[in-house]
């Protein structure tokens, strides 16, 4: 089986981790999103960080 990582998006405004995925581990670039987030009450970006 092909080993998969799980990661949080956080926000990059508030640093609040929102959003829970796992993926491949062959990726070599980090996922960002736009998504809403709960503490700022707005959409804003997302980063990938390590969970």
């Amino acid at each position: 089986m092909a080993e998969r990582i799980t990661f949080s998006l956080a926000c990059t405004q508030c640093k609040n981790r929102n959003y829970h995925f796992s993926r491949g581990k062959k990726k070599d670039f980090k996922l960002e999103l736009k998504k809403f987030c709960k503490a700022c009450g707005k959409q804003t970006p997302h980063k990938e960080t390590k969970e």
